[in-house]
């Protein structure tokens, strides 16, 4: 097996560099194979890994290994995705966190007050694979978890996941920036937000296979989402991922529409989530 994580390495070098082809290389053998790294350490013969060359020249092509499997491992869940769905990235198991940590807070300060626990209703807007509504339901089974999207190739993913791990999520497709919503105890989204003069920054990977309407917003309205979603008010409580140039503006916007806000840093110190309150 040395001998095939060597030629995979081999490979994928050129397109990935050193470091990242060996982790494709292990990460192909352990979808196709099974094997994990120990057991690559304590295997001495070779085993047939089907379809080996198309999967290279995929990813020499920046096809995401994760489309090319169909799934991810995130939070815990194993979550279909496919070029409908943006790949979830860590930062927005980030945000997940930051929620799960600050509800439960709430929910036991109501607890000992009232020794009652009441369901939060959650909406998850442009919920792509389903994975902040479905990360959000697992933690917090008791909540009321609803997602929505405009893609319907997204929903339907999204629903996949849900049935696929036995999570009561309800997805539904509809438009934010046109359609209306009901009320809700909180509204999560992590939107587009990259500006087009902004392709430069981002990978070939993303450029090239993750969907372009899940990415950007017009160069002269990046935060052209948050505004719509914080001028429904169909909130008392908002989250949003954001850019990390976007923070101060960000708080500006949510001044001016009557939430109190506060801007949050990821684990690299960047201004990257928005919690607001409605005042």
């Amino acid at each position: 097996m040395k001998a095939i994580v060597e030629h995979i390495v081999t490979q994928l070098t050129p397109c990935y560099g050193e470091h990242e082809a060996r982790e494709l290389a292990y990460w192909i053998i352990e979808e196709t194979t099974g094997m994990n790294r120990f057991d690559l350490c304590t295997h001495k013969g070779t085993k047939n890994i089907p379809d080996l060359e198309i999967i290279l020249k995929k990813l020499c092509k920046f096809v995401p290994v994760q489309y090319i499997f169909g799934h991810t491992e995130w939070l815990g869940l194993d979550l279909d995705v496919n070029e409908a769905t943006l790949i979830p990235r860590p930062e927005t198991a980030e945000l997940v966190e930051a929620i799960s940590n600050q509800q439960s807070a709430i929910s036991c300060q109501r607890s000992a007050i009232s020794n009652q626990q009441s369901a939060v209703r959650v909406l998850d807007v442009g919920t792509g694979s389903g994975c902040i509504a479905l990360a959000l339901k697992k933690k917090h089974p008791e909540w009321i978890v609803e997602g929505l999207d405009k893609s319907e190739e997204a929903i339907a993913v999204a629903k996949r996941n849900a049935a696929k791990l036995g999570l009561d999520v309800r997805f539904f497709v509809e438009n934010i920036l046109s359609d209306e919503i009901g009320e809700y105890d909180l509204i999560v989204s992590n939107p587009p937000y990259i500006r087009p003069s902004e392709r430069g920054t981002m990978t070939e990977n993303t450029l090239l296979h993750e969907p372009k309407e899940a990415l950007f917003v017009p160069e002269d309205d990046p935060l052209l989402f948050y505004r719509r979603i914080a001028q429904l008010h169909k909130a008392k409580e908002l989250w949003f991922e954001i850019s990390e140039t976007q923070g101060d503006a960000m708080l500006e916007l949510m001044h001016q529409t009557d939430y109190e806000a506060e801007c949050l840093n990821d684990m690299y110190g960047k201004q990257r989530f928005i919690h607001a309150i409605q005042k």
